[in-house]
């Protein structure tokens, strides 16, 4: 019996051609739209009202980035936050650059050390920052070190003072990030070719000379990625200081980030959202200029 013969789709073809792509596209469009776009132009809208958590609250204006501007505790938060960004940014770009020229290498046992690297990495923030927590606490094993090697006649307060707080967390984000940053510049000292490099031992250049002229206009686009990444990191840290400081900030609260400002205001049923999302778009413009900055200096630099 003869197979019934298909009737043409009434569609044209070229029109198909267009709606095609968008039919498959339209499932992350959806997403995007609901949980990405949707709640960055919510968070604005909330930015000039008085809204509660149980509240739809009212509209007043410049209010909540007036009563910014008086906020001590958001001070301090933007100071730790500038501190972190200029101590991490030039120890994730330049660190991880010079450990992928070393695990680079083809060595006996090289893997061992790439995976080493890379560890702190898959483990959690949470963890890792409980670990730490003991470690630095005044009878932790570092305080213990300390003293047995007659460095120190009485525990140092890592965890409770208020600079020493900030720089254990610094510490304990520029460990973590280390491997993390270290694969992305393996990957683009991948692209570097070889034959610049014997070209230009060929000419007389040292290592140094080759590492200058060769290798870092390689790994420039990487560079800039990493400066990128850890400069939104840093700004918008949250995790090694909340476990290091067991949720409070610090003494007085002076350590706290400006994520963990915003957590503290929009938390529980008294939550102010109203002005956690004026933070939230406050911190978004504190995030953007960095970006721009590292990316028109590169421009220049290319």
């Amino acid at each position: 019996m003869p197979m019934p013969t298909p009737k043409p789709s009434s569609i044209p073809l070229t029109h198909r051609r267009r709606i095609t792509p968008w039919l498959l596209a339209a499932p992350a469009l959806v997403w995007l739209a609901v949980f990405n776009v949707w709640p960055a132009v919510n968070t604005v809208i909330l930015s000039f009202t008085s809204a509660r958590p149980l509240g739809g609250g009212r509209f007043t204006g410049l209010e909540n980035y007036q009563r910014a501007l008086d906020d001590a505790q958001l001070t301090d938060a933007l100071v730790n936050s500038v501190i972190y960004l200029l101590v991490c940014l030039p120890l994730l770009t330049v660190l991880p650059l010079l450990l992928a020229l070393l695990v680079e290498r083809k060595l006996p046992g090289i893997t061992f050390f790439r995976t080493a690297f890379y560890t702190p990495v898959v483990a959690s923030a949470v963890v890792v920052g409980l670990v730490w927590g003991w470690m630095l606490d005044e009878r932790g094993l570092l305080n213990g070190l300390l003293h047995q090697l007659g460095l120190a006649d009485r525990p140092v307060s890592f965890l409770t003072d208020r600079w020493l707080l900030l720089f254990s967390a610094i510490a304990l984000t520029v460990w973590k990030g280390l491997g993390y940053y270290m694969v992305i510049y393996l990957s683009a000292l991948g692209n570097v070719g070889r034959e610049l490099h014997e070209a230009a031992a060929a000419d007389g250049a040292g290592a140094v000379r080759r590492f200058w002229h060769v290798t870092l206009p390689g790994v420039r686009p990487a560079m800039l990625l990493i400066s990128v990444l850890v400069s939104v990191s840093a700004l918008r840290v949250f995790s090694e200081l909340y476990v290091l400081s067991n949720g409070t900030g610090g003494p007085g609260g002076r350590d706290m980030s400006v994520v963990m400002l915003i957590q503290m205001y929009s938390r529980g049923f008294t939550g102010h959202i109203g002005y956690a999302s004026a933070l939230s778009v406050l911190l978004f413009v504190l995030t953007v200029g960095p970006m721009l900055f590292l990316a028109r200096l590169h421009r220049k630099a290319d």
